[in-house]
């Protein structure tokens, strides 16, 4: 049960997180569990982690569905939505406005240099959130078992499709172990399809437009909600994708313009799906900044959406559904699972670093860091920026 708390408050803590939240998805948890957990306690862990496992199960960006799913639970789907907008709104102007000044920054050859330290700072958070999932959720035999198998398949497995599957897997074995659930009195499951329908509907409709019209905006919005509808694994998977579309298919970006995106978008907070503003924009960069700003925020939406849809649509019955007992027991491989999965993928984050100490030394930093509740996570970024800009 979540307990009665301030909307204001709540949209000014997603408002942090969304301007301190930094290195994907299983970074954000860190930040989820450190803030929302930790200190306001408006979930417990094991919802958090319940929330966040349970998101990553569908297509599209877990941090944001996980994040809108807490404030739906919270305070339904006005806050949900709101949450939504707060969450991705900085990253996404950032990027637009990153796209509009692309040129200048070429031009003048500004240096990202100082955000050096900040892919390995972004390993130190994900190596927290492993630890952090795996003490706090694996405590049995069968668990431990499942996440490492879970981690070492992962890794040598890099097929999106491999991360809902290894969830679903894991939640079939252990979930043979009901008996061992106490028995809850049920509630009917009561499916409601609104935003399954409206997520098919706007799937179809924007597919039915983008091939019958040469307008762009709606294209764009065609292929973005396409590519969120159907991506599992974040915004690792959904680079490549949008590199040979964009770039190698359409042209829409040269390689110079999608490579210097793709840094400022693992530099900047909140959502890495965020990136796709930045090519929505530069794709219209023949209509001016008015058109850039719009194809920025079409974009945006077209890959936010379709996660967004689905998660509200399976959150709504969810408390039903796992009243039944093989449901809960699932839920003991799907944790399990999910901490494997965080953990390598820490690893894989980790190898294309730069082999130097400055490397490992903020890497175990963050993570030592991130030990002391009393540190913020927004401070430990800002440390490592101004130590990129000095050294």
């Amino acid at each position: 049960m979540y307990k009665s708390v301030s909307y204001l408050g709540f949209l000014k803590d997603v408002l942090v997180l969304s301007v301190s939240t930094f290195g994907g998805p299983q970074a954000h948890f860190a930040y989820f569990f450190k803030i929302l957990v930790q200190k306001r306690k408006y979930l417990s862990e094991e919802d958090l982690i319940e929330i966040n496992s349970l998101c990553q199960v569908l297509p599209g960006p877990t941090s944001t569905q996980t994040l809108t799913a807490i404030g739906f639970k919270i305070g339904g789907p006005n806050l949900a939505y709101l949450t939504l907008i707060i969450w991705i709104l900085p990253g996404v102007m950032l990027m637009i406005f990153a796209a509009i000044i692309m040129e200048s920054f070429q031009e003048r050859n500004v240096s990202l240099e100082f955000t050096r330290f900040v892919p390995a700072m972004a390993v130190g958070f994900v190596s927290y959130a492993a630890y952090t999932m795996s003490v706090k959720t694996v405590h049995t035999r069968i668990g431990i078992i499942l996440m490492v198998l879970a981690a070492v398949l992962s890794y040598f497995i890099r097929s999106p499709f491999f991360y809902p599957a290894s969830l679903i897997i894991a939640g079939v074995v252990t979930a043979f172990k009901y008996k061992a659930q106490p028995k809850e009195e049920k509630t009917p499951i009561l499916i409601r399809w609104e935003n399954f329908l409206l997520w098919a509907g706007v799937l179809i409709l924007a597919a039915v437009l983008g091939a019958f019209t040469h307008n762009l905006p709606i294209r764009l919005f065609e292929n973005f909600y396409r590519n969120g509808s159907l991506i599992f694994g974040g915004g690792q998977v959904l680079t490549p994708l949008l590199y040979r579309e964009f770039v190698e298919l359409k042209h829409y970006l040269d390689l110079r313009e999608f490579l210097s995106g793709y840094a400022i978008a693992q530099s900047i907070p909140g959502p890495v799906f965020s990136f796709s503003a930045y090519i929505g924009a530069l794709s219209m960069k023949s209509s001016g900044i008015g058109g850039q700003i719009a194809g920025g925020l079409i974009s945006a939406a077209g890959i936010f959406l379709p996660g967004t849809f689905l998660i509200f649509f399976l959150i709504r019955f969810w408390d039903s559904l796992k009243k039944f007992r093989a449901v809960r027991a699932s839920l003991e491989g799907i944790t399990a699972a999910s901490a494997g999965l965080v953990a390598a993928a820490a690893v894989i984050l980790f190898q294309p670093l730069d082999n130097e100490p400055a490397t490992y030394a903020f890497t175990v930093g963050t993570f030592v860091l991130l030990s002391f509740k009393r540190i913020p996570s927004g401070l430990i970024i800002i440390i490592g920026l101004v130590l990129g800009y000095v050294l």
